[in-house]
C-alpha cells in the first residue's frame, strides 16, 4: 500500500490537522461519536427519498459525486479522530471484526442473502 493512503499516514494528517487548530480540547470520545453520527447523516442527506435510478445520477453528476466523497470524508477523518484519541489500532480492530463477521456470517448460509445473523 502507497504511504499516502496508509492508515498511519491518515492518522498522523488528522492527528497534525487538529494540532495545528488546537482543537484537541474538543476532542473526546463522546463528542467524536457525535460527529461520526452527524456527518454520516450529512452523507445520508444526499440520497433521501432518491430512487434507485436518482442515486445513479447522484454518483455520475461530477459535482454531487464530490459532495459525496466529501461526506465520506468528514465520516472517516471523525472515525480517525475518535481512533487516536482512545487510542485504537484501526487495522487490527477492523481485521478483528471483520472475523467476527465471518463467523457470524457463514458463506455457505448466507451466500447471496440479505438476511441478518438473527433471522436465519
Amino acid at each position: 500500500m502507497d504511504d499516502r493512503t496508509s492508515i498511519r499516514k491518515l492518522r498522523a494528517l488528522v492527528s497534525e490537522f487538529v494540532r495545528e487548530r488546537d482543537w484537541e480540547q474538543y476532542h473526546n470520545e463522546k463528542d467524536l461519536a457525535l460527529d461520526i453520527s452527524i456527518e454520516a447523516a450529512e452523507l445520508l442527506e444526499h440520497f433521501r427519498f432518491k430512487s434507485e435510478r436518482e442515486v445513479s445520477e447522484i454518483m455520475r453528476d461530477r459535482k454531487k459525486r464530490e459532495e459525496v466523497e466529501d461526506e465520506l470524508s468528514d465520516v472517516i477523518f471523525g472515525a480517525i479522530a475518535f481512533a487516536n484519541i482512545a487510542g485504537i489500532d484501526i487495522a487490527s480492530a477492523f481485521v478483528r471484526k471483520l472475523e467476527k463477521n465471518r463467523k457470524k456470517y457463514p458463506v455457505r448460509v448466507f451466500k447471496g442473502l440479505n438476511k441478518k445473523y438473527n433471522e436465519v
